[in-house]
């Protein structure tokens, strides 16, 4: 065999092992992924701010809205009823801002999902190992439909509520319509369009700011959250553990309660939503946090 000819061969062979090493090395964003996915739950139990049952009150009415989107700012999972917000593993923290004042989130730089969609996902090599027994969300933004009662007449509308500690808004389109903003809104600020029927023959959108939003915490008393924030925590069916070398997706499932969410003032008791009667909404906040791992 001639010199050249060899070199060829042990060349060959060479390229052979080296791809054969690189097939057992593979890229590691290519491997599982953690996905949390969102659920929408009109029939999960309704709870306080203490995660405690919550009955609605005398005086007041509610209703549990149909929802079109949920997005969140912040996840944390934490391991035990006595990590405080910030100490436990902090898998997601959106963009925020200070375009318009005080530090906001950046409502633009946010993923709204619906009901079943995946809210955020990460590379499971990403994932901090670890054993968990709660979860925390920071909701920043909801849509959803209400119904309401104008002039002896039953009607459908929608409203966009930003329910985060701040919120950096350029625009955003309610349903039809769109509230053009281009300024920071503390949590409870509203948009709130209603659909044309047989008297109104065009939507209509008017704005507004809430003053109340039930944020469910039920370590509140070992674990409490920052004021103004909605941190909703809930804890897991059964503590997650990830060791890392998981070779399958990972989902994490976390259902959101909207069990009679949306509450106003209730003035001549017929349990019917009527803002021209200027009956005042007091509360468009969650009502609760299970989350578990379903995969």
């Amino acid at each position: 065999m001639s010199v050249l000819k060899y070199i060829s061969l042990s060349l060959l062979f060479f390229f052979v092992i080296a791809c054969k090493k690189e097939d057992k090395n593979p890229n590691p964003e290519d491997g599982p992924r953690v996905k949390f996915i969102v659920k929408i739950d009109g029939e999960q139990q309704r709870l306080d701010n203490l995660g405690q049952p919550s009955q609605i009150p005398a005086g007041y009415a509610a209703q549990t809205p149909s929802f079109n989107g949920i997005a969140a700012h912040y996840i944390e999972l934490t391991q035990t009823a006595f990590t405080q917000v910030g100490n436990g593993a902090v898998i997601y923290h959106a963009p925020e801002v200070e375009e318009g004042g005080p530090i906001a989130v950046d409502f633009d730089q946010t993923k709204v999902v619906k009901d079943g969609d995946v809210i955020f996902e990460m590379p499971l090599h990403q994932f901090p190992a670890g054993k968990y027994e709660f979860a925390r969300v920071s909701i920043v933004y909801q849509n959803y439909d209400v119904a309401f009662t104008a002039m002896g007449m039953n009607m459908q509308s929608t409203i966009a509520s930003f329910v985060g500690f701040n919120t950096f808004i350029r625009s955003h389109k309610v349903r039809q319509l769109t509230d053009v903003v281009n300024g920071n809104r503390m949590q409870g600020y509203w948009a709130w369009e209603t659909h044309p029927n047989g008297v109104l023959t065009e939507p209509q959108l008017q704005t507004g700011q809430s003053a109340g939003t039930t944020v469910p915490n039920p370590i509140a008393g070992t674990s409490p959250i920052p004021p103004g924030s909605c941190l909703v925590t809930g804890a897991f069916t059964e503590r997650l553990e990830i060791s890392g070398n998981e070779t399958e997706d990972v989902i994490i499932e976390l259902s959101f309660s909207v069990n009679n969410s949306f509450e106003w003032k209730d003035d001549n008791g017929n349990g019917l939503f009527e803002p021209l009667e200027n009956e005042q909404v007091v509360d468009m906040g969650l009502r609760g946090l299970i989350a578990k791992r379903v995969q």
